[in-house]
């Protein structure tokens, strides 16, 4: 695949996937220590900096969820 067909097809998916392409992108210059800034060699990950990456991702587009439960909800509360 060229570099033009790639960037169509890019420009063809919702921003939102958009988004994910570019999150991996990041997540494999990283891993491969082409990322700006990156202190680590290829493929060498430091504790926080993993964490800090798989937080980011599993909690990305949470905050444009809909809010489903409140503390009334709750059968049982510990104080």
């Amino acid at each position: 695949m060229r570099y033009a067909e790639l960037i169509e097809k890019l420009q063809d998916l919702p921003a939102e996937k958009q988004a994910e392409v570019f999150d991996f992108v990041e997540f494999l210059a990283v891993r491969f220590g082409k990322a700006k800034g990156s202190s680590f060699a290829p493929g060498e990950w430091g504790d926080t900096e993993l964490s800090e990456f798989t937080m980011s991702q599993a909690l990305r587009g949470m905050e444009d969820e809909p809010v489903l439960y409140t503390r009334d909800d709750l059968k049982e509360q510990w104080h």
